[in-house]
């Protein structure tokens, strides 16, 4: 699963067109949106740098969140 911060997501028609967005590059992708923590999770076959830069592309402002590692060494 990849997490973007999408700073410009801020109502449901953006919702639409993030999902569109996506689904553009991979049909098959699955979208979740968090609005008000403008958050949205993709599970995707395409590499995050392709769902990045899709969703430059379309217009919205996205930001890869890493994954937190929960092994200190």
């Amino acid at each position: 699963m990849q997490t973007f911060h999408i700073q410009n997501m801020t109502c449901d028609g953006c919702v639409r067109g993030v999902k569109r967005a996506i689904q553009s590059v991979d049909p098959a992708a699955r979208v979740h949106a968090d609005v008000p923590a403008r958050r949205g999770q993709v599970v995707s076959d395409k590499p995050r740098e392709i769902v990045e830069a899709t969703l430059s592309k379309s217009g919205y402002q996205a930001v890869w969140i890493a994954p937190c590692s929960t092994a200190w060494r």
